[in-house]
């Protein structure tokens, strides 16, 4: 299992003093959580990646005001946040830009749900293709999935190639026809997927 490593007191105490190595060590360790702390404000990953060099800067500029005993993630937050809103405000001051946020949430939205819908079609599909008879099952699995020909199944499995034809046939036949009660996104995203 992976370990997040905290930043100790001492870290902290040697950023205060301008040590760069830990600097690059908070760095490393919250440049991607200040990224989507941005990003979900923002949408823009370019954007987002400039709140997170001015975060860094302001705290390696604003070093010596830290609280020793204080929580590196939480003035990276309050300084992420900020420059996120100031960010916003600025948007909402141009037309072009906040059209521009606009489409970018429902463009994130869109893929969102079409993700939630590919994962639900993987899962009907692999249901449909764990229903199927083991060889045919076997069969489409190689094809498919391992991008064997049906040369290649034959051989590995001691088959007529024409055999591993008909197993194919079959299977998606079988496939096919479960999927008719699928809506028709489902069985577009399946056609493009064989």
């Amino acid at each position: 299992m992976y370990k997040v490593e905290v930043p100790r007191k001492y870290d902290i105490q040697q950023l205060i003093l301008g040590d760069e190595s830990t600097f690059s060590m908070i760095y490393d360790q919250y440049s991607e959580k200040v990224y989507r702390l941005a990003f979900r404000f923002l949408k823009d990953r370019e954007q987002s990646e400039e709140i997170v060099q001015e975060t860094f800067i302001n705290l390696w500029l604003s070093k010596e005001k830290l609280d020793p005993n204080g929580n590196i993630w939480l003035y990276l937050y309050v300084i992420g946040k900020r420059l996120s809103l100031n960010a916003l405000r600025e948007i909402c001051k141009s037309a072009d830009l906040t059209k521009k946020l606009l489409f970018n949430i429902a463009e994130a939205q869109n893929n969102c749900e079409e993700d939630i819908l590919v994962q639900d079609l993987e899962q009907f599909i692999e249901k449909a293709v764990n229903q199927l008879p083991r060889q045919q099952q076997l069969i489409f699995k190689l094809s498919r999935i391992e991008g064997l020909s049906h040369k290649e199944i034959a051989e590995q499995l001691g088959i007529s190639p024409n055999t591993v034809k008909n197993h194919m046939v079959e299977a998606l036949k079988t496939l096919k026809s479960n999927l008719k009660y699928a809506d028709l996104v489902s069985f577009i995203i399946l056609m493009f997927w064989f």
